[in-house]
């Protein structure tokens, strides 16, 4: 059995313990995430070219011109992170361009805006993100459910 100890050293603690520990912390981290995001700045899509915010990953809130929220996101995997989530979203790729931007003809480029905030851990990435779309209630929101086919 693996063993840490405490921060002032005077017990063991073992590996289910110490978990229990850390999670119980967990979501008033979230919350201060949830927090720093709100607070974040805004950033245009690019009119042209990349976006160029940050390789990290993270969660991200898109607003349109009168700051409705549109969608909330997050970077699961992927080489250039929130840089490359982003971008993909303003070259129609994604179900968010399949589901909402492609019905309402919407382009972000240019009058759109972005808030991100860097998040390293994947499962705090998908707590923020479910939070943040919880809070927000986004124009968009995938469920996940797949359209079924009527057989004729």
């Amino acid at each position: 059995m693996e063993y840490w100890n405490n921060l002032d050293g005077n017990e063991k603690l073992n590996t289910t313990k110490m978990k229990k520990r850390l999670f119980k912390k967990e979501p008033e981290i979230i919350k201060d995430y949830y927090k720093n995001l709100m607070a974040s700045d805004f950033h245009h899509f690019p009119k042209k070219g990349r976006v160029k915010v940050t390789d990290n990953h993270g969660v991200y809130i898109i607003f349109s011109p009168d700051n409705e929220v549109l969608h909330v996101g997050n970077t699961p995997s992927g080489r250039n992170g929130l840089n490359q989530r982003l971008y993909n979203h303003i070259t129609k790729t994604g179900v968010f361009y399949r589901k909402y931007l492609k019905k309402y003809n919407i382009s972000l480029r240019g009058m759109h805006k972005f808030k991100y905030l860097v998040v390293h851990d994947v499962r705090h990435r998908a707590l923020l993100e479910a939070l943040t779309a919880g809070s927000l209630c986004p124009a968009h929101f995938g469920t996940g459910e797949r359209k079924k086919i009527n057989p004729s």
